[in-house]
């Protein structure tokens, strides 16, 4: 054969060129040569075609519509390349329409359109095949194709494998590969692209590809099937395998057994467990169902997966920020504590304005007992919207209280902090860490160490709990710690929190908080009314002064709820009377003397060796009076009063100092050797430490060296060095409150401490009292002392002047 020879695509017919035929459009639907079909006409203007070509030769156009949504399509939404048909039969239907057996001829081509109105019709064109490749390339095409189709035919058994001969001449390749594709379901674009490729060998290598992917669906659908017949079987074996040992447990008397089981199987599916958890329940389920339900061993599974399903896994609660909201829940709840509520409201904040803040930050609120630590942890709650657990962890030194005991362990249990979880029943609650500083540590473990990784936002989002035995998500948890001393904390656990400090109330503060929430509580509490029961402001003063010294409110609220005791015992023994004023007699007569009482200084005697130094407790601030003796004696120091280690090297450092500056003082160089100095700080049953009371003691010890009194109107605190310097001490706004209450006047402080001073301005009444900020203890004997104490003029070493600078600068 030519290899450039061309030929006609059909020896049916002779070919046609320009003839004008009637068009038949068809939707899903591509007609190719030596294929026949039956077509359903329903639309009139292709009954009106069909008619047209039953008149002339019966000769069609075939093509398919471009969208096969509409019912009246243009020559225009029709494919230019169709199929040119011979109608073999017409059956006319009942309600009009028609079906027609219709034998594809050859391809064809719509050259120009036709301007009949009553049915599209248009001048086609015959297309002929294009033969370009030579013998041997289309022998090779044609057995490429002929392995491929028996391939196909082998995994699709309806269709015939015998339409394609071992030889053919190129006119029966072309008939041939029409024919097999009519037998092969593809879409239409396929089956039209097809139809409008003019080149033989192209035809070869499309057919061969839609066989390649044909026979690759066909395989995996024999794998799927595989795959579900064997599952199929595996679930038919089952199935088979369960109802017997459902009849043999039924036999046992174990069928309650399975009910159970089979009711926790379908409790967890509804959890949504997540995957090592589940995987470990079903596990544990089938080592249940083969034992006897009335072992110990099997009363320890049903324990341990009741736990499983109790904790949260997936629910939370929503968030309910709202700024105002939240400041109207913290004032209501809490007076005063200004710098932890502003701490509070910046925490909700960045959450509402953040929906990918995720990691909460630890809190530790920090504080002496009755200030509201608890309370303010509880309004968090609130304020959030979540639920609320307090963990108590005073006296805990167990570190299973924490991470749970093994299930090896009779009466076994989670740790506290799952066992919260558990009771909130979501995964995101605000939990209270209460007292985290009175932990201990024992034989058993560090509870503290346990608590490094709940409290470590990059740790607990895989918190595991010895008795789980699986991970468990803490990340969304908001913990909250309190704690009364920070020394109590080891640094690990420190660290990994975010410290807010609670001060002690002012007694002002102690006032406005018995007035707008303490009182009237307990007063409704009580059944009484403030008509009823009338307690005035200077009442309620003469309570925190005389009878409570606290830094908190709690022995105020007790005392309040004796007197509303006494109250209504005085109601029911005189039933006519209509209120009670109570008054300080009545105070008196209910509660009895005074319990603290401020003594008054005395300020007309000469305060020689008696200096008034501030200290910080735990209660509050308080008024110290340190009290030096000179004997004629040998040069040793006596230090009573309880003091602590801290104090006394305070006491010989100013002792130092004071050696150090002998020629200024007027004092002779070997003064030491023959004085006994006694200092001794009263109230000698209660111990005392720290440095703040260092240039308190150097004061003490100058005034009676030097014979020069203390002015009683100054109180002062501040640590002290051997060359004199004054460093920044803690517990100020404590120490300044117990100076107001004892009529200071002027207090002394280390210059460091001047930017925290302004900081608490507002929490602070300063107007009665002058604060005068120092940098040397020169400078605290000038302002402390009647006269001043410096007899020469002071000599500094060069090394001073340069650290005078520097502090300057600073």
């Amino acid at each position: 054969m030519n290899e450039e020879t061309i030929f006609q695509s059909s020896l049916s017919s002779p070919s046609l060129q320009n003839h004008q035929l009637p068009i038949l459009p068809l939707k899903n639907m591509a007609i190719l040569p030596k294929s026949i079909i039956p077509i359903v006409v329903g639309r009139k203007t292709s009954i009106k075609a069909v008619e047209a070509a039953l008149q002339g030769d019966r000769m069609v156009f075939i093509t398919a519509q471009r969208d096969t949504n509409l019912d009246k399509p243009g020559l225009e939404d029709l494919y230019d390349y169709g199929t040119r048909s011979t109608i073999l039969q017409v059956v006319r239907m009942p309600k009009g329409g028609l079906k027609i057996l219709v034998e594809g001829i050859c391809r064809s081509r719509i050259i120009t359109s036709d301007t009949n109105q009553e049915y599209l019709s248009a001048y086609c064109t015959d297309i002929t095949t294009l033969i370009t490749s030579s013998s041997i390339e289309l022998e090779a095409l044609w057995r490429h194709t002929r392995t491929k189709y028996t391939q196909y035919c082998q995994l699709n058994n309806k269709i015939p494998a015998d339409l394609l001969p071992e030889t053919a001449s190129s006119l029966e390749i072309e008939h041939a590969l029409d024919t097999v594709l009519v037998h092969i379901t593809i879409p239409l674009e396929e089956r039209q692209k097809f139809l409008e490729i003019m080149e033989l060998s192209d035809r070869i290598l499309y057919i061969c590809k839609i066989l390649d992917r044909e026979i690759t669906i066909f395989e995996t659908e024999e794998r799927i099937k595989a795959s579900i017949q064997s599952q199929v079987e595996k679930n038919q074996r089952e199935y088979y395998l369960n109802e017997q040992i459902k009849a043999i447990n039924k036999e046992l008397g174990r069928d309650d057994q399975q009910v159970e089981i089979q009711h926790i199987r379908t409790k967890a599916k509804k959890l949504r467990l997540p995957q090592e958890c589940a995987e470990k329940v079903e596990r544990e389920l089938k080592r249940l169902e083969n034992m006897p339900s009335s072992s110990a061993e099997a009363s320890v599974i049903r324990h341990y997966i009741e736990w499983l399903l109790a904790l949260p896994w997936h629910k939370i609660s929503r968030d309910n920020i709202s700024i105002a909201d939240a400041e109207k829940i913290l004032n209501k709840q809490h007076a005063g504590l200004k710098k932890p509520k502003e701490r509070i409201i910046e925490f909700l904040a960045a959450r509402k304005f953040s929906n990918a803040l995720k990691k909460s930050p630890i809190i530790c609120l920090v504080g002496p007992p009755g200030v509201g630590k608890t309370s303010l942890a509880s309004a968090i709650a609130e304020s959030l919207g979540r639920e609320f657990r307090r963990i108590p962890l005073g006296g805990l030194r167990d570190e299973a209280e924490i991470r749970g005991h093994r299930r090896t362990y009779i009466s076994a249990l989670p740790g506290k902090i799952l066992q919260a979880m558990r009771h909130v029943s979501t995964v995101n609650p605000v939990i209270l860490l209460d007292e985290i500083d009175k932990m201990s540590m024992d034989a058993h473990g560090d509870p503290s160490a346990a608590l490094l990784e709940v409290l470590d936002p990059e740790q607990n989002k895989a918190f595991f709990d010895h008795f789980l035995e699986v991970s468990y998500d803490l990340s969304q948890v908001v913990f909250i710690a309190t704690a009364n001393q920070l020394d109590g904390i080891p640094y690990p656990l420190h660290d990994r929190m975010e410290l807010i400090f609670l001060s002690g109330y002012s007694e002002q503060e102690k006032l406005d908080i018995a007035q707008k929430f303490l009182l009237p509580r307990n007063l409704k509490e009580h059944n009484l009314t403030a008509r009823k029961c009338k307690i005035s402001e200077d009442i309620l003063l003469l309570l925190i002064r005389e009878y409570t010294r606290e830094a908190g409110v709690r022995q105020l609220e007790r005392i309040l709820t004796k007197i509303l005791r006494k109250v209504i015992q005085l109601f029911l023994d005189e039933p006519s009377r209509a209120s009670c004023v109570l008054t300080p007699k009545l105070v008196r007569e209910w509660l009895g003397h005074s319990k603290f009482k401020i003594k008054p200084l005395n300020v007309t005697e000469e305060r020689i060796g008696l200096a008034s130094g501030l200290a910080w407790t735990e209660v509050g601030g308080d008024l110290l009076e340190i009290e030096t003796s000179i004997v004629t004696g040998k040069g040793n120091v006596t230090l009573t009063g309880q003091l602590g280690d801290v104090m006394q090297e305070s006491a010989y450092a100013a002792l130092t100092y004071i050696r150090s500056r002998a020629p200024q003082l007027g004092l002779k160089p070997n003064f030491n050797t023959t004085k006994d100095i006694h200092i001794h700080i009263p109230e000698g049953a209660t111990p005392k430490d720290g440095p703040s009371a260092g240039i308190t003691l150097c004061t003490s010890i100058v005034s009676e060296m030097t014979k020069n009194p203390v002015n009683p109107l100054v109180a002062m605190t501040g640590e002290i060095t051997l060359r004199g310097r004054v460093l920044p001490v803690g517990g100020l706004k404590e120490k300044i409150l117990a100076a107001s209450q004892h009529g200071i006047k002027t207090v002394i402080l280390p210059r460091d401490n001047k930017d925290e001073i302004d900081e608490m301005q507002a929490e602070i009444n300063t107007r009665d009292i002058t604060l005068k900020f120092v940098d040397t203890m020169d400078e605290v004997l000038e302002q402390a002392l009647l006269r001043s104490p410096f007899s020469k003029p002071l000599k500094t070493s060069k090394r001073d002047d340069d650290y005078a600078q520097v502090s300057k600068a600073s």
